[in-house]
């Protein structure tokens, strides 16, 4: 499976995820490597990731809502394969 760099932008829920501790997540703009099998499927790893860890934290209704921003809101401004 080939590796993907992509270039996460959650600036627009960096308020609402610094009640959290979420040490890889924490910065409004940052670079992850991933492995899968397509663009695609690396970026819903990569959501999929976030929302794990806020779960693992919280399971308040307040937590779940947002999960669901994230869904809307997270950007991706660049995918690369490596």
């Amino acid at each position: 499976m080939p590796n993907y760099r992509m270039s996460l932008d959650l600036s627009d829920l960096q308020k609402e995820l610094s009640l959290y501790d979420l040490r890889e997540y924490r910065l409004p703009f940052t670079l992850y490597i991933l492995e899968a099998e397509n663009p695609d499927e690396a970026c819903y790893e990569i959501m999929k990731r976030i929302q794990r860890a806020i779960m693992k934290q919280n399971q308040s209704i307040e937590a779940r809502i947002l999960c669901r921003k994230i869904r809307r809101y997270m950007r991706l401004d660049r995918v690369e394969c490596l």
